[in-house]
C-alpha cells in the first residue's frame, strides 16, 4: 500500500506511522518528496487495513500498490534508480558501455581487449570468468583465475567491470574481483541465487530468462531488491521464439515497457538478442533509440579465433565504427556519450 501525508506533514508524523507499519509485522518504506512524502508498507494489506492509518490527521490517502512487484513499480519509487559501477553511472544522463568478449580467455586476450573497448568509448569491460554452456565439452571458462585476469586488467586501465555469476559458491570471489554481477538468462529464476546477490550491496545486471514475461523478469528483480540490494539493471537480451533468422528476438517492446512500469535501469545486449555480427550495430543503434541507458556488447580481438559465440563478436574495428555511429544516437537520445578519459582525468591518459 501507498500512503501519501499531507503538506503540512512532518518527519515526527511519518516516523510515528512508519513505526506502527513496522510494529504490526509490516515491511515500512519512507519515500520523502519535494511536496509530499509517500510512505509505503509491504505485507498483509489486510493488517495494514486493520491500522486505520486513514484515521490518521496527517495521511492524505491510501492506495494499493496493484502490480506483484512492488519495490520495483514506480508506483513506489516514481523516480528514476541510478546505479553507481564506479565510473559509470546507469540510468544517469550517461549512456553506459559495457563491451568485451564473452569468455576470458588469458591476460593478454582481455588487456588488449579492454584498451580498444576504451578507447572507443566504453567504460566498462565485461567478460566471462565461468561459462554455463549448452554443451558439457564446450569451454567452461577460466573461474577464479579469470576473475582475478579481470580484476587486474580493471586496474591497469581504470574500467569498472562486470561478469557472470553461475553458481552461489562463488559469490564471494565475483564480488571482491568485480564491479559488477550478472545473473544470466538461465539463472533468472534461480531465486536463491537471486536472494544471495540480493544480500550484497554489489551492482546487479539481470538477464531476461530465453522464454521469460516481462512480468515475470521484474519480479526476479523485485527478489533482489526486497532480500536488500536496490542496485539492479534489468537487461534485455532477447527471448526465445519461433524464428530462427536469429539466435533470439531482441525484444525492444521491452524496453520501452519496463521503463514506463520500473524505475530500474534497462540495458540492451544487441549480441545474444541476434547472435548474427552484422545485425548488432543496427539492434544496438535501435536500443539508443527505444529508451535504453545502455549497451552490452561481445567484442574479441580476432572474433575467429573466439572460444565462444564466435558468430556475435565485433572485431575491434566492428566496435570502433559502432561506437562513432553510435555517438549522435546518443546525444539525440538526451544521453552523453561520456568515455572512460572524460571521467578518469590524468591517472589513466594512456
Amino acid at each position: 500500500m501507498i500512503i501519501i501525508l499531507k503538506a503540512n506533514a512532518s518527519e515526527a508524523d511519518a516516523k510515528e506511522i512508519l513505526n506502527k507499519i513496522e510494529a504490526a509485522g509490516l515491511q515500512p518504506l519512507h519515500m520523502p518528496g519535494v511536496e509530499r512524502t509517500v510512505l509505503g508498507a509491504l505485507g498483509d494489506e489486510r493488517v495494514l487495513q486493520g491500522l486505520n492509518l486513514d484515521s490518521h490527521p496527517q495521511v492524505e490517502s491510501i492506495k494499493p500498490v496493484l502490480s506483484q512487484y512492488k519495490l520495483v513499480s514506480r508506483e513506489i519509487y516514481p523516480q528514476d534508480t541510478v546505479v553507481n559501477l564506479g565510473l559509470t553511472s546507469v540510468g544517469s544522463s550517461q549512456f553506459a558501455i559495457m563491451g568485451g568478449p564473452c569468455a576470458i580467455e588469458s591476460e593478454e586476450q582481455l588487456l588488449e581487449t579492454a584498451k580498444y573497448v576504451k578507447k572507443a568509448g566504453a567504460t566498462v569491460l565485461r567478460g566471462g570468468a565461468f561459462k554455463p554452456r549448452t554443451s558439457p565439452y564446450s569451454f567452461q571458462g577460466l573461474g577464479v583465475e579469470g576473475l582475478k585476469i579481470m580484476h587486474q586488467v580493471g586496474q591497469e586501465t581504470g574500467l569498472d567491470t562486470i561478469t557472470e555469476l553461475v553458481d552461489i559458491k562463488d559469490l564471494d570471489d565475483v564480488a571482491r574481483y568485480t564491479s559488477a554481477i550478472q545473473i544470466g538468462a538461465r539463472n533468472m529464476q534461480n531465486y536463491s541465487l537471486l536472494k544471495a546477490v540480493g544480500e550484497t550491496q554489489k551492482p546487479v545486471l539481470l538477464k531476461r530468462g530465453l522464454s521469460a514475461t516481462i512480468e515475470e523478469l521484474l519480479l526476479a528483480a523485485e527478489y533482489i531488491v526486497a532480500t536488500g540490494n536496490p542496485h539492479v539493471m534489468i537487461c534485455e537480451r532477447g527471448i526465445r521464439t519461433f524464428e530462427t533468422a536469429t539466435r533470439n528476438t531482441l525484444d525492444l517492446n521491452a524496453v520501452a515497457y519496463i521503463k514506463e512500469k520500473s524505475h530500474l535501469p534497462v540495458i540492451v545486449d544487441p549480441s545474444h538478442g541476434t547472435g548474427v555480427r552484422s545485425l548488432v550495430a543496427p539492434m544496438a543503434k535501435a536500443g539508443v533509440a527505444c529508451g535504453a541507458d545502455g549497451l552490452i556488447i561481445e567484442c574479441h580481438r580476432n572474433p575467429r579465433e573466439s572460444v565462444s559465440d564466435a558468430a556475435q563478436a565485433l572485431s575491434p574495428g566492428d566496435f570502433t565504427e559502432l561506437m562513432q555511429q553510435l555517438k549522435p544516437f546518443i546525444i539525440a537520445s538526451g544521453r552523453q556519450f561520456v568515455t572512460a578519459y572524460d571521467l578518469q582525468g590524468a591517472r589513466y591518459a594512456s
